[in-house]
């Protein structure tokens, strides 16, 4: 077993930092979205920023969940804590979901009160900032991401941020066109009918994270680019070695990666030190992956022990 990532804790402290910028940003706007909401008594401005405002917290949890990620095995942990980086995006999907559902409700329940009385100004004005602002911030931690899965989940996290208020900004600009035209009654629908297409629109967002964040948990294959980095460094090592093709199972936990591989052999050809050659060609093949790789390459003469 090989460690061949010795930059992880720099990794770490840049992951934190571009978590705590999302976190700032969340706290600015948010605060902003829920005053302006409750001023002007529209529920997707009020939704827009209890969503956004929800995102501190959940930048606290993922937060935790980088620290921990980042510790040394040992101890209880011998095999350390990468488990938390999808566990965390797997609660900010969930968190996510709720507040989605929190939506629909509420813009249900003003579409059979028969509607509201929403500034369209506001909505026109804070959906524009807002989305502009909200792109920006996904914009600047996707080219911060480094990989990183909370990162990533912060990005994904701000670009729904941004489609909400895209959508805010529109359903202003249309309510503004029905009060000037003398339809006050059809533009008060406009703004809780705006929040349910806008749930339907995001929930896609955080569903894939709960996704995502469940298959790393079930310890399932790793990424498509990250699986064929792997597969293209055992066929060259089996190819150097002139050896048959093997058992590989590869799995991603956060910024771990755990890599077996059983070649199954000839009895009384092979011995350790052409086990350690093998390993060797395998693992150096592996260093520029921007990941904690944990390889364990095998060379057995009894195809039972690879089951």
């Amino acid at each position: 077993m090989a460690d061949v990532a010795p930059t992880e804790q720099a990794g770490a402290r840049h992951e934190r930092s571009a978590l705590l910028e999302s976190a700032v940003a969340a706290a600015v706007l948010g605060t902003a979205a829920v005053v302006a909401g409750l001023v002007s008594g529209s529920a997707v401005v009020l939704f827009d920023g209890l969503y956004t405002v929800a995102g501190i917290a959940l930048v606290g949890v993922s937060a935790l969940a980088s620290r921990a990620a980042a510790s040394r095995p040992g101890g209880r942990y011998p095999f350390g804590r990468h488990a938390a980086t999808p566990l965390a995006v797997v609660v900010q999907g969930a968190a996510l979901v709720a507040t989605l559902l929190y939506g629909a409700a509420d813009a249900v329940g003003k579409v059979l009160a028969g509607g509201s009385d929403a500034s369209p100004t506001t909505m026109l004005v804070y959906g524009g900032t807002s989305s502009v602002v909200s792109a920006l911030v996904a914009w600047r931690l996707r080219r911060r991401s480094g990989g990183s899965a909370l990162v990533d989940a912060e990005v994904v996290s701000w670009w729904a941020g941004a489609a909400i208020s895209v959508g805010v900004g529109l359903g202003g600009a249309l309510a503004a066109v029905l009060q000037a035209g003398g339809r006050d009654a059809a533009a008060g629908y406009v703004d809780p009918v705006l929040l349910l297409v806008v749930v339907l629109v995001v929930a896609r967002l955080p569903v894939r994270l709960l996704r995502d964040g469940m298959h790393e948990l079930l310890e399932g294959a790793p990424p498509p680019e990250v699986d064929a980095a792997v597969r293209a460094a055992v066929d060259a090592a089996r190819t150097a070695f002139d050896l048959p093709e093997p058992l590989l199972r590869a799995t991603k936990l956060g910024r771990r990666l755990y890599v077996e591989v059983d070649f199954v052999v000839e009895p009384g050809r092979w011995d350790v030190d052409d086990e350690d050659d093998v390993r060797r060609a395998v693992v150096d093949r592996l260093r520029d992956l921007p990941l904690d790789v944990w390889a364990t390459v095998e060379l057995t003469a009894d195809p039972g022990l690879t089951a």
